[in-house]
């Protein structure tokens, strides 16, 4: 699957939906972290790459319909959906409308006058399993309403309206990871963000001998709703505890220091959060060095971090990273996304990718009769307009 095989599949559903053809549209990725998770909303370091599977979002102004959007999702069975465009615009349903409410809403307090418009969503990311589909559609939604605007906006702007979106309209405090790396990535290349000033660092990987493994558990553990608040205010409270504005400003000393005031659970968290910044920072020096051996370990330990102290891992994630890390070639594998489900992501030497994917397939489906879904991936591009002539 590509972003041409999306493109087409969505010229063709904008056509047998609005009997017209799409006039412009917009790309994003999806992405997958290498290493620091749950450091983002610390204001501390994360290291993704933009995957090659994109959302796209295509159609055309409808001046028929000056103030109402009509928007139709392959991915919701064809579910077609209307709303108005107004000023004070809220969240409504069905909730998937939400990231488009949203990226409407908020362009439009931006100086955007955003036309009523039809249009279309089709993705080859895949919904739900911890490679931000969320990001990719908001993203994609941004670049869309710029093509129907003919006006533009910098690419970290744009990031952060999709966070603002989350936050505002679909209720999730999320950090600016998935939108950063979806709006700015580099072909062949990871990004290192520092959360806090938003400064990039791209680091190539594209050595032929090295492949990174994406493996969709294909499980989603029911949640509360609570698991992921709940974090973010243990972190504020670890935080607190310190006297430092963020867990990115801690170490283990400080940490340490007052141990006895925190919550077993609460020092836990905050481990978790130090020991990944700093793992991510010497995982993306291993990987500009190539010492591809120290980045894996790096991963691997970032896994058992999540599993133990941040305890975001379940059995089935357990399962996938462990059978990785003793098949030939791995140098490290660990759980990517938030958590509860989702994908691993593993480091592996390319001459060994296929028979590990093959015997993940096999061994996890005798475990636990379900298929999982695996590839391979190298770094994609960022966020871009759809030519569609």
């Amino acid at each position: 699957m590509t972003t041409t095989d999306a493109v087409s599949r969505a010229k063709a559903l904008f056509k047998s939906k609005f009997g017209a053809d799409a006039e412009v549209g917009g790309a994003a990725p999806g992405r997958v972290n290498l290493i620091g998770e749950h450091t983002d909303y610390c204001d501390g370091f994360v290291f993704p790459l933009a995957l090659q599977f994109s959302t796209v979002v295509l159609g055309r102004k409808n001046p028929a319909h000056a103030d109402t959007v009509v928007v139709c999702s392959e991915a919701q069975n064809q579910e077609t959906a209307e709303f108005a465009i107004s000023d004070g615009m809220k969240a409504g349903e069905p909730a998937w409308t939400n990231y488009v409410r949203g990226m409407v809403s908020i362009y439009r307090e931006n100086g955007f006058d955003v036309p009523g418009f039809d249009a279309v969503v089709c993705t080859d990311v895949p919904i739900g399993g911890g490679v931000s589909s969320s990001a990719a559609l908001e993203m994609s939604t941004g670049i869309f309403i710029e093509e129907l605007c003919k006006k533009t906006v910098e690419k970290e702007t744009r990031a952060l309206w999709g966070q603002k979106c989350e936050h505002t309209f679909v209720g999730l405090m999320c950090g600016i990871m998935d939108q950063m790396i979806s709006s700015k990535a580099t072909l062949g290349h990871a990004l290192l963000i520092d959360c806090r000033s938003l400064e990039c660092e791209e680091v190539p990987l594209t050595d032929p001998g090295v492949s990174v493994v994406v493996c969709n558990s294909n499980v989603k553990h029911t949640l509360t709703g609570s698991e992921y608040p709940d974090r973010v205010r243990q972190c504020k409270a670890v935080a607190s505890a310190i006297g430092v504005k963020a867990l990115r400003d801690a170490t283990m000393d400080s940490l340490n220091s007052v141990k006895d005031k925190l919550s077993d659970v609460e020092y836990r968290r905050g481990r978790h959060v130090i020991t990944e910044d700093n793992r991510v920072l010497e995982c993306k020096d291993a990987l500009i060095s190539k010492d591809y051996p120290n980045a894996g370990a790096l991963m691997t330990a970032s896994h058992a971090s999540l599993r133990d102290d941040y305890e975001v891992s379940i059995p089935e994630i357990d399962f996938l990273v462990e059978l990785a890390n003793s098949f030939p070639g791995v140098f490290g594998s660990r759980i990517t996304g938030g958590g509860f489900g989702g994908c691993t992501v593993t480091l592996v030497k390319t001459e060994n990718a296929n028979a590990l994917m093959e015997k993940m397939s096999q061994d996890y489906y005798a475990k636990y009769a379900v298929n999982v879904s695996s590839f391979i991936t190298t770094p994609g591009s960022g966020a871009h307009p759809v030519d569609i002539s």
